[in-house]
């Protein structure tokens, strides 16, 4: 076959699809007008008047809504809400989250049995030991709840006055731990003979089994009131006295338990414990450092560095020490509520110097009457000491291993602000304004550093400075003379 005849077949061969193909092209057309033609005749016939109603064709039917063919449901609009907005989905299901599991573990923890642990025929082995002054309703709170809990709890005492606090708790489990922390031969004393009566053998019963005891932990409670004042008002023996009985004494404590702790006494030679160290500090003053509380934030700060330190040095040890920085608890049923702060702060600012008056009076005033006046939140109670009494038991048993522990009111709050928000932004929401004209300075003479009463010597009662030259005094002029002692306005509270 030659080449011509083979083109001839291929043009046969397609020509059924193409006369298909144009068949179907015409077929489409003649359709497509041949519809157009039938509704406009039909259309004609609709409206022509006289043709009879019997004989018109029907309306055609109305086409369907638009919102059929455009809406959604309400769960496909809701997944494009979400997917054009990604980031306030993310922020949302983390905080749902985070808010169920808080609720779950909270009212899992409320649900815990906490009881310490004791012998075979029911005694008591697990001691605590609580450093904190009794008459604070911290300190006897927490002793009583520890006490029903199943441990004998010592409270370290300071005098015949405290013993008397302690025996007026009339439980037999809390005793009372005289202990002399000024003199360190007699505080160690002391230290030795509670070893030795942990090391002791113990009946629970006449004629039961005989058991030793354990220390379970150190509680360590500094005083948690401060008076609110400016600096400028609070005189360098205050000061002094502030420090040794706020920072001083509680190092002091832990510094006499540390041989103690560092032993390990356990029921046998075989058988170490680990007791632990928990320090309390109230946080919500210390962690935004406003004005006024210059007593407290100092005190507070230094607490905490120094008890970052100790868990530094014990670490090693495999002794923990756990911080609690502690918000607001409602002490009401061991104490009054305070109530007309405002009004009390307004009247200190009276008896101050006028030049003092004049330049802090306003902002004091204005601060004292804020929402967190004094370390509370104004208008609410405060937590519960159940929240407390239940986070020292779970630190202590070991079911809480954090380093650091936030409990009541305000702590997680103020501990963010304190990170994150500007202190001027903290100081503007407390009241505090600026102080356009200052008081004129008051001189009697080119001798007043040396002869008025506002003078070092006055205040300090000395004739010289510690270097012994008159020029290198360091002047303390914002309170004079008579202010000075019983009188004076800032007084430890």
């Amino acid at each position: 076959m030659s080449a011509d005849d083979q083109a001839f077949l291929d043009v046969l061969s397609s020509l059924p699809n193409d006369i298909q193909r144009y068949s179907s092209d015409v077929a489409g057309y003649i359709d497509k007008h041949v519809e157009q033609i039938a509704d406009s005749i039909r259309d004609a016939l609709a409206s022509s008047p006289w043709v009879p109603e019997s004989l018109r064709p029907p309306p055609p039917p109305p086409p369907p809504p638009a919102f059929a063919m455009t809406s959604s449901s309400t769960l496909e609009s809701l997944q494009a809400w979400f997917s054009r907005h990604k980031f306030i989905t993310a922020v949302v299901v983390l905080a749902t989250g985070t808010v169920v599991y808080r609720s779950y573990r909270s009212s899992v923890l409320r649900r815990k049995t906490r009881r310490a642990r004791r012998s075979r025929d029911g005694g008591r082995v697990e001691v605590v030991v609580v450093a904190g002054s009794p008459a604070l309703p911290l300190t006897r709170s927490l002793s009583l709840d520890l006490e029903r809990k199943g441990f004998i709890v010592f409270v370290v005492s300071n005098g015949p006055e405290d013993d008397v606090l302690i025996q007026s708790l009339a439980r037999q489990d809390i005793k009372s731990l005289s202990m002399d922390i000024t003199d360190p031969p007699s505080a160690g004393g002391t230290i030795e003979r509670f070893a030795s009566y942990l090391q002791s053998q113990h009946v629970a019963i006449p004629q039961g089994k005989r058991h030793h005891l354990s220390l379970k932990g150190v509680i360590l409670i500094p005083s948690l009131n401060y008076q609110t004042s400016p600096i400028a008002t609070i005189p360098p023996s205050s000061f002094a006295d502030l420090f040794n009985t706020h920072l001083l004494q509680p190092i002091l404590t832990i510094q006499a338990f540390l041989p103690l702790l560092t032993a390990r006494l356990g029921p046998s030679p075989s058988e170490k414990l680990n007791p632990k160290v928990l320090v309390l500090t109230p946080s919500i003053i210390s962690s935004i450092n406003p004005p006024f509380h210059a007593p407290e934030a100092t005190i507070c700060s230094a607490l905490s560095a120094f008890t970052e330190v100790l868990a530094a040095e014990l670490r090693p040890l495999a002794i923990p020490v756990i911080h609690l920085q502690l918000g607001t608890f409602d002490f009401s049923s061991f104490a009054p509520a305070r109530s007309g702060s405002s009004t009390g702060q307004r009247f200190q600012t009276t008896t101050w110097p006028d030049s003092v008056r004049h330049t802090y009076g306003r902002n004091f005033v204005n601060q004292s009457g804020s929402a967190i006046s004094t370390g509370r939140i104004g208008g609410l109670r405060g937590s519960s000491l159940r929240d407390l009494h239940n986070a020292v038991f779970d630190v202590l048993d070991g079911s809480d291993t954090s380093a650091t522990v936030r409990v009541g009111l305000g702590s997680s709050v103020y501990g963010f602000v304190g990170r994150f928000v500007p202190r001027g932004l903290v100081a503007w929401m407390m009241g505090i304004r600026k102080v356009d004209e200052l008081a004129a300075w008051q001189s009697s003479g080119p001798n007043s550093l040396h002869n008025s009463p506002r003078s070092p010597r006055s205040i300090m009662g000395s004739g010289e400075s510690e270097t012994g030259g008159d020029e290198n005094h360091e002047s303390f002029v914002a309170v004079p003379e008579h202010h000075v002692g019983e009188s004076h306005v800032w007084k430890e509270g």
